[in-house]
This record gives C-alpha cells, structure tokens and sequence, in this order.
C-alpha cells in the first residue's frame, strides 16, 4: 500500500470514527498541526479507488470517507494488516527502538521513530510504554511531551550503563565468542572495586574484550610463555591483588585455571587504563602529564597518518579521545612486551589495505621515539579508530542536504501529484518535493530548485530536466536516484540575489549574534567550595529552564574538558568552551565565586573566574567560531578585560564585552 504511516493514522481514524470529523479533530488526535494533516491529506489523491473509497472534504464541515461499509471494513483490515506487516518482528522493532534512542538523545518526534520503522505513530507510542521498564532499570526516564517530542533523561553515568547492558545483550562483537564475552562481563559486574568503576567506558569494555580474548585462548590451550622476570617486578604492585580477584572469579565460572602471566597481563592493562578520577594530587599531575603527552603523539601520528586530511582528523574529538583511551594501556604493553591478539587482524589487512598501510606509517613514530617495536596486532586495532574517522570525514565531505526537485506538468496538479507521491515513498526524506505548471517555472523558481522531472516534452527551461514516464517505472526512478546522489554531495547553489543582498544578509546576521551575546550575558556567582560537576549544574541552571538542554552542555563540555583541560592557571581561569546541540546561539557569560576569592577545590587550581562560551551545532559554525575566537583572544590580549572580570559586576563586565564586540563588528564591516 502506497500510504505514509501518518497518512495510515488518518485513514485508520476515519474509518474507525466512521463520521464527518474537522481537521482539528484529526489533528488532535494525531498530536500534530492542521497544517501536516492538510499535507498528508493532499498526497492521498486517486489512491483509494482501488478500494472503491473515496475521501470527501468541504470547507467548514469537515473529512469524511465515502464507500459502501463493507469496502471500508475491508480497507480497515488491510490498513491494520499493512500496519502489522511493516512493524515486522515487534520484539526486534523495540530493541532497534531502545537503540536509536541511546544514539541520540536529542528530542525527536514521535514522527521521527514512525518512519524508521515504517509503522504508525500510535505503534511507536505503544513501543515506548513497553520499553520504559527497560530504561527504568538503568535509573533512565524517557520523556515525552506534545511539541517536544521524546527523550532520554538522566545521569551521564546511568546512560552508559544502558549502553553498556545493550550492548552486552545485543551481540554487537560478534567476531568474538558471544557466550565467553557475556560471562565474562557477569564477572565484572559482580567484582565491587573502585579501581574498576572509576574506569572511563572505552577502558571498561577494552578491559572487558581484553580478558575475553584470553579465557578464548586458555580454552584453546594457547597459553604466553611465562615471564618469570616480569612477574617478580609486578607480584607485589596492589593493582596484581585485583587482577588476582578477577581472575579467580574468572576461574570459578569457567572452570579453568588462569596462569600467573596472564594474571600479570591482566594487572598491566588495569594500570594503563585511562582513570575517570584521580584520588590525590600527585597521582593527578601524573595522569595529567601522561595524558598531554600521549595528545602529543595523537596529533603527530595524525600528521603521518595523512597529512592532506590532518587538519579535518584533529577536529574529529571522537577520533583523539578514542586513541587517548586506546594508547594508554598500549603504551604499557609495549614497555612490558606484552603481546596482544586482534582477531579481526587479517580481515582488516584484506579489506582496507590503505587505511592498514597508513596505520602502519603512523605506527613507526612510536618505534622512532620510545624505541617500542609495535607488532602488526597493535597497528590493526589502531586502524580501526583511523579507519572510523576516515569514513565518519567521508561522510562529512559528502554532504547529507536534501535535493530541492519540482515536479512539472501542464496544470501543477493531476498526474505530477501523482507521481510526487510515489517519489515521496521511493526518496523518503532524501528530497524536497514541489508540483509545478509550467507557467511556474520563473528564474527565481529555477535557481531555488536543482532540478526537474516532468513527463512532458514540451517543458522549456534554463534547467536540469529529466523526462520520465508517468508512472515512473523503476528505469526511470534508477535515473532519479543517481541525479539525487549527485546534487546530494553538491554545495546548495546560491539564490540569484545580488552581491549586496548577500553582504546584507551576513551583517544581519553577525549583528543578530551579538546582540544576543550581549543580552544574555550572566556574571553567576558560587561558593568558593564548589566542584567541577556542581559547577556545571549550576550554570546550566541558569542558561537555559530545559533539562534536556542542560544535560547537553554538561555533557560537550565535558567530552571536551576529558580531551585536554580548559583549566588554564597561568592566566587564572579556566575557558569551558564547546560546540552543543543545547544552545540555539552562541553565548558568553562568567562565573566568579561569592567572594571573588579563588576556587578552592583543586581540580580548578586556584583560578579566579571560569568563562563559558558555547556554540550552538548548527551550519553556522564558522561564522560563530570567529566571533568567539576574537572574544577568547581578548581575555589573553587585554589584562583590563580580565581585571574587569574578576571583579564580577555584571554591568561593568557586559560594558566591556559591548565595547570589544563593537570593534570586531566595525572590523566585520570592513571585510564583508
């Protein structure tokens, strides 16, 4: 059946209702505007003859279908069936459901879920009261509520705890034992150690993978060579009497003994595990050390890698943290001549030789510059995270816009609506669709559209045009796809307003931007004994009256903080800068303590202000990125700023910040 899910919805609800029902009713129902049920209503078109229904309509009465009952009953049946068919295993459905909200915790639409999985809204809303309990087991609530939409709320810690149990459930290392990985993970969860819980996740689960991979061996009798040496210098470290817990916890559900060596290799993992918190000062200058020169090896390796897309490869944070995680307990192997096995090595090799080669250059700078050989185990999981970021790039080269199309006939109704609504069911949300006569087709129309498709021969324009047949037969919807994917990774051409225009719109902009830096500035006052993660609350409190949002923030500030810290004691305050899908426009805005006395608690090293400046992750990161690049070069250029900002008087500060933004847009004006 050649019917949306929504448009199911409605045809469903007149037919149950089986009276004249307004496009209120509808809509209410629904939970959607009266305007997205007169667009669904408008596709419907011939559709229903073929099951001798029609829908009538007449302006300030309402919607009603026209059939004789049983023509409807059968509708009705085929409808629900269609419903049923499409929802395919419903079981299968909630657990891809339970996954595409822990990708994205965003608010979407109820809409949103429907079409991913080509069912109705009301299905999807009944998949939501069926899965809650699972997400109430993780201590997480999903939200939902008419004009927000759904999402996920609830602590960091929590979130990765349901990704963890999805993915332990869900057998996503396939390449891996499933049931060894399983009970091995049991075990882990049973051990209550806080040198195990204070692991970051990428740490827990390679920890987790590691040990699966040995109890694989041991079962297989291929057992490492002892290390006699190696275990005299490391019997006596604390974190060996926890490798020997998990071991011996590993040994009970396996029912197999665990050689001292492979204890020893278990320890060395756990000690070069990157720690989420640091219990005293020395341990955390360490780590601080560690990690910034590990960022160092991140970036070199990054520049051998491919020095063409270096640049592009720095900027993918998820790309840098996952090598931090990575290389820490690499770099302990290697000191110790640890061997470690990749069974995914050889199809990595076979399969992206490139990406491998390239792995294996970056690979040399750590032989060049600690001496450690790194064995061809090491450079396959390494090419893994290069290997992700190159196609997460790719993916980001080759844009995802929607391609504009118009659909020409004689009148820009009839058969073009038609066929609209079967390219509307074969593209999905990959076009833009709009019908059009030909008397439409003016040069502002064209150069807002990328191309046309018309059945008719006598369509003339200044135009990308492909001549189909009326009913779109799959040769010609094979011609369609490939014009799509083509102006789908093409920049959206520019509209034929005139240079001025432009310019115009660009100063508009930039002054909208900081108008709203301006006004929404906050100077937030706390107590001098505040932490980090209570700092973070308590100025997202005041940023924004939405959880979802707040958590947002939170959230990228942290991903970024963990990425190299914005604590910066030589200048005497920390910059918590970050691109967040919690702000819909830049903003800066300073937090001092009550007394304008230090922070007291070490993570801030005695600073006397932290500035917050966010970016809202939008198309126009760049213009935003500027305007607040220019704000953080004045707090390092001018020591007035910084003095004024210290003082922490809000007016006193938003004047400073009007007067240094009035410059940069008087230097705008000169380069637009």
């Amino acid at each position: 059946m050649d019917f949306t899910p929504r448009l199911r919805q409605i045809l469903l609800i007149l037919l149950q209702e089986n009276q004249i029902l307004s496009v209120k009713k509808l809509a209410d129902e629904l939970k959607v505007s009266k305007r997205t049920v007169q667009r669904e209503l408008e596709y419907i078109g011939s559709s229903l003859n073929k099951y001798k229904v029609s829908l009538q309509t007449k302006t300030g009465i309402g919607i009603w279908l026209e059939g004789e009952e049983e023509d409807k009953n059968k509708l009705c049946e085929l409808l629900q069936e269609e419903d049923t068919l499409a929802s395919g295993d419903k079981e299968e459905r909630r657990k891809r459901l339970i996954l595409e909200i822990l990708k994205d915790r965003t608010p979407k639409k109820l809409y949103y879920y429907a079409n991913i999985f080509n069912v109705s809204e009301a299905t999807i809303s009944n998949d939501m009261d069926a899965i809650e309990s699972w997400f109430h087991r993780c201590n997480l609530n999903i939200i939902r509520r008419q004009g927000y939409g759904v999402a996920l709320a609830g602590s960091e810690k929590d979130y990765r705890l349901a990704v963890r149990r999805f993915m332990d459930g869900q057998n996503i290392y396939s390449l891996l034992d499933n049931d060894i990985l399983n009970r091995v993970s049991t075990c882990f969860q049973s051990i209550r150690d806080k040198r195990l819980t204070r692991l970051t996740e990428n740490s827990y689960m390679g920890l987790i993978l590691h040990v699966t991979i040995a109890i694989n061996r041991i079962l297989q009798q291929e057992l490492i060579e002892p290390n006699e040496e190696l275990l005299k210098k490391l019997i006596k470290n604390e974190d060996y009497k926890l490798a020997t817990i998990i071991a011996s916890s590993l040994e009970e559900e396996f029912q197999i003994e665990i050689p001292d060596i492979e204890i020893a290799y278990i320890m060395l993992h756990i000690q070069g595990s990157k720690l989420q918190y640091i219990d005293d000062n020395e341990a955390e200058n360490d780590n601080f050390r560690e990690r910034q020169e590990i960022l160092e090896v991140i970036n070199d390796m990054i520049d051998v890698y491919d020095e063409s897309i270096a640049y592009e490869l720095k900027q993918d944070e998820e790309l840098v943290s996952g090598l931090l995680a990575h290389l820490q307990p690499t770099f302990v192997r290697l000191r110790n001549q640890m061997n470690i096995s990749n069974p995914l090595l050889e199809q990595i090799r076979e399969t992206y030789p490139d990406i491998f080669e390239k792995t294996r250059r970056a690979g040399r700078l750590i032989t060049e510059r600690y001496g450690y050989q790194v064995p061809e185990d090491e450079i396959g999981y390494l090419s893994m995270h290069f290997g992700a970021a190159s196609v997460r790039l790719e993916n980001r080269k080759e844009s995802v816009r929607k391609v504009d199309i118009g659909v020409v006939c004689a009148s820009g109704i009839g058969i073009s609506r038609l066929m609209v609504s079967k390219l509307k069911h074969y593209l999905k949300d990959r076009a833009e669709l709009v019908t059009l006569g030909k008397e439409d087709l003016t040069p502002l129309r064209l150069s807002k559209l990328d191309f046309l498709i018309s059945s008719m021969n006598s369509v003339q324009a200044d135009a990308d045009i492909i001549k189909v047949s009326p009913l779109l037969p799959e040769q010609d919807l094979g011609r369609i796809e490939a014009k799509v994917r083509l102006y789908a990774k093409t920049p959206k051409k520019l509209y034929s307003e005139d240079d001025f225009s432009r310019q115009l719109e660009k100063v508009n902009f930039a002054a909208t931007q900081i108008k709203h830096i301006i006004r929404s500035f906050q100077c937030m006052k706390v107590s001098n004994r505040i932490s980090f993660d209570e700092l973070l609350v308590a100025i997202t409190e005041k940023l924004t009256p939405y959880n979802d949002r707040r958590l947002l923030i939170q959230e990228d500030i942290k991903n970024r903080e963990r990425l190299s810290s914005q604590i910066i004691p030589e200048y005497d305050f920390a910059l918590l800068h970050s691109r967040t899908k919690g702000v819909l426009q830049p903003s800066f805005h300073v937090c001092v303590t009550k007394n304008r006395g230090p922070f007291e608690d070490p993570y801030f090293q005695g600073i006397h202000a932290v500035i917050i400046m966010l970016i809202p992750e939008d198309e126009h990161v760049a213009e935003n990125g500027e305007l607040l690049g220019y704000l953080s070069g004045k707090l390092v250029e001018s020591r007035e700023f910084l003095q004024v900002i210290f003082g922490g008087e809000q007016e006193e500060i938003r004047a400073y910040l009007e007067k240094i933004l009035k410059v940069y847009f008087n230097t705008y004006l000169d380069h637009v």
